[in-house]
């Protein structure tokens, strides 16, 4: 997001006091670059009275705007009415071209009119930015029309931000109707939670967690995460879950609280269900409070790790109660999802019906694009695919679509790291699960497929700590024998051969349809010398995958280095493979 600002009447205020002027812009400028800071933004250029600045985020960009033309307000108060230095703010969500440090394009451009068009004090955006926004923030907005944008070929719609408190949730004018919302994201509010310790000093600490923990569930794309001003004003009051949900518009409620007792602190909390006002998750945590910070980040990752599996569970479930006819385009990938952990080729099969009806209804739709993909690299792992060429290329071509669409969707990102493991092109793998995990810290299935992707890029220690992160994440995961797998093949990469045949069963306990399992523990008994379990691993493997053969296993493996692919089909010759 781009917010873009300048000073209204700079020329005059300039003419008549240049030295108070200057003084002045720069004290506003240093506030603005805190507030631009505080919200996750950066400075990109501030030339002369204009402010460019860029945001990971719209919802911190416009909170941001809001933020600064309040402060500046209460400064302009202490100034004679002929001195007072008002800034007009644009904001925008769109592309730019980045060169440096710098940034250029459309998105940019945008930005400017929008400040242009703002009247002194005021918040412009686009219309972008406003689908974009829902109801996030407790602000209202006027609609101002489409307005024409130099070098821009289609008119921006433009909305003016109210920020009275009266006026939240409201939209003047006539709206332009919004494009047919064929994939509305599950959403959820992290309530404040209770202080009962009755030291008011704890506060902080309560609200600290509530707000990593909107901040960690934000980063799930698929997830509608109501802002933090927006929920804040429920603090301190009693009100049934039902109303709340109805006054903010989710499904889903987070709610807890935290009582402290000498240096103990316990925290509760409880993931709700607005419709149905069930429990779907509880977990209360006791622990020492030595160091806030450090509670506070391990409370925030494991209250946001165990209810996003809930979540996704609660929605499949919601999707499933549905007729096939009457699925929207993310109801239609959750359903594809679901079947794809079934892991066979029947399931895989119909878990891409799901992902094409979801193109039907949006042909631009990330998540099925990412998805469809996912179904064709299954196709090629598992062995099912009786073209393995054109799988690659099929989901190829649907991946490196999704990523022109959106390239900082972590899925997107995963699953591009997926393609060039199946190419063999280890440093882009690694590069695009590292890309995945920036975007989502607690993206477990990327810290997984990392650990896999390592692991047969020969670098076992760094394999061993992304699988196990992985495990702590999310230890109840469908995809847990992945990661499972990646631990074991680390070890027999290294020459652990004992340590590989242990994780080679739990991967064949988890898993015991997937010939991956098997197919490590015959090669790794193949190498400490023990025939007759490498056979018996081995008949595991021909039973899954009938005339199974060495030059088989050697298209299909991905090691990085040769002699580790050597050592691997070497124990599968002593396990009795031809």
């Amino acid at each position: 997001a781009i917010l873009s600002a300048d000073v209204k009447g700079y020329s005059r205020l300039m003419g008549e006091d240049e030295k108070g002027t200057i003084r002045t812009l720069n004290s506003y400028k240093e506030a603005m670059t805190g507030l631009i800071k505080h919200h996750h933004g950066r400075v990109v250029d501030a030339p002369g009275d204009n402010v460019l600045a860029e945001f990971a985020s719209v919802v911190d960009a416009v909170e941001c705007a809001v933020e600064v033309q309040k402060e500046l307000k209460t400064r302009n108060a202490e100034l004679p009415e002929n001195r007072r230095m008002e800034f007009r703010i644009g904001v925008n969500l769109g592309d730019v071209i980045e060169e440096g440090e710098k940034i250029f394009g459309d998105g940019v451009n945008i930005a400017a009119r929008l400040e242009s068009l703002s009247e002194a004090g005021g918040v412009y955006i686009s219309g972008s930015a406003y689908d974009f926004l829902g109801k996030k923030l407790s602000l209202g907005y006027e609609y101002l029309g489409e307005h024409s944008v130099k070098n821009i070929e289609k008119a921006v719609r433009v909305y003016r931000v109210l920020t009275d408190p009266e006026q939240a949730g409201k939209v003047i004018g006539e709206e332009r109707p919004k494009p047919k919302d064929s994939s509305k994201k599950p959403s959820i509010a992290v309530l404040p939670f209770d202080n009962l310790s009755g030291d008011s000093e704890q506060d902080y600490f309560a609200d600290g967690i509530v707000e990593d923990i909107i901040t960690m569930l934000s980063k799930f794309r698929w997830l509608l995460v109501i802002a933090r001003n927006t929920t804040f004003k429920y603090k301190g009051k009693s009100m049934d879950v039902k109303q709340i949900a109805r006054e903010i518009d989710v499904r889903y409620l987070l709610e807890g609280s935290i009582r402290k007792v000498g240096s103990r602190v316990r925290i509760t909390a409880q993931l709700i269900d607005a419709v149905t006002e069930g429990h779907l998750w509880a977990e209360r945590y006791d622990r020492e409070l030595t160091n806030v910070f450090t509670v506070q980040d391990e409370i925030t990752e494991s209250v946001v790790t165990s209810i996003q599996p809930e979540l996704d569970r609660a929605e499949v479930m919601r999707a499933r109660q549905k007729l096939p006819g009457n699925l929207d385009a993310w109801e239609c990938v959750l359903r594809g999802r679901w079947l794809v952990l079934g892991l066979t080729k029947e399931n895989n099969a119909e878990a891409r019906s799901f992902f094409e009806k979801a193109l039907e209804l949006d042909p631009n739709y990330v998540p099925a694009l990412s998805a469809l993909a996912y179904s064709h690299f299954s196709d090629l792992f598992f062995g099912w695919s009786q073209a393995p060429v054109q799988s690659v290329s099929k989901a190829s071509e649907l991946i490196e679509r999704a990523s022109r669409l959106d390239e900082s969707d972590p899925w997107v990102q995963c699953i591009m790291g997926l393609r060039h493991f199946i190419l063999r092109d280890i440093g882009k793998a690694i590069l695009h699960m590292n890309k995945a995990i920036d975007l989502n810290p607690s993206f477990a299935l990327a810290h997984g497929y990392l650990g896999v992707v390592l692991a047969y890029g020969g670098e076992s220690e760094a394999a061993i700590a992304e699988a196990q992160r992985a495990i702590r994440l999310s230890p109840r995961d469908p995809e847990l024998f992945h990661y499972l797998l990646g631990i074991g093949t680390a070890n027999f990469v290294a020459g652990h051969y004992e340590d590989a045949v242990e994780w080679a069963k739990k991967v064949i306990q988890e898993r015991p349809d997937v010939p991956s399992g098997h197919r490590l523990l015959a090669a790794s008994y193949g190498q400490l010398g023990q025939p007759d379990a490498a056979k018996a691993a081995l008949e595991g493997v021909l039973r899954l995958v009938p005339g199974l053969s060495v030059d088989l296993v050697e298209k299909t493996i991905f090691f990085k280095v040769r002699e580790h692919s050597d050592r691997f089909v070497e124990g599968l010759r002593k396990a009795g493979l031809m």
